[in-house]
């Protein structure tokens, strides 16, 4: 077993670089304004545009839209369209997207333990 004080070895310059591309990669989507609500709406499965949109308040039609087409250019989201009538679409986390919530539920126990909290629950929301 290892032990904290044991030095472990230190990763080099290429190890280093492939990991703060990912991260770039990731926080370009993730850190958007949002997304990781949309991500987290969708866990419950399958939604549409406007249970979303009533689900995620705040979120503008457009931001809403912007986000949907990202998650899905990122495939961690598809689009469903059922042809109806009447037509219907429906949002729904892929394989990637969900194994995607683990890790954004474990950041947001990390702010709540470590990152101070607004004075105004009003103030996240702008």
């Amino acid at each position: 077993m290892r032990t904290s004080t044991e030095r472990q070895p230190l990763p080099d310059a290429d190890e280093c670089a492939r990991a703060d591309q990912a991260l770039v990669r990731a926080f370009d989507l993730l850190g958007r304004r949002w997304t990781g609500v949309v991500l987290g709406t969708l866990s419950g499965g399958p939604t549409g545009f406007r249970a979303l949109a009533r689900a995620v308040e705040g979120i503008s039609d457009s931001v809403l839209s912007d986000r949907l087409s990202a998650l899905c250019d990122a495939e961690l989201v598809t689009r469903n369209v059922d042809e109806g009538p009447p037509i219907s679409v429906a949002y729904e986390l892929t394989a990637a997207g969900r194994a995607l919530l683990p890790a954004l539920d474990q950041i947001g126990r990390w702010a709540e333990e470590h990152l101070p909290a607004p004075a105004r629950v009003e103030d996240v929301l702008s």
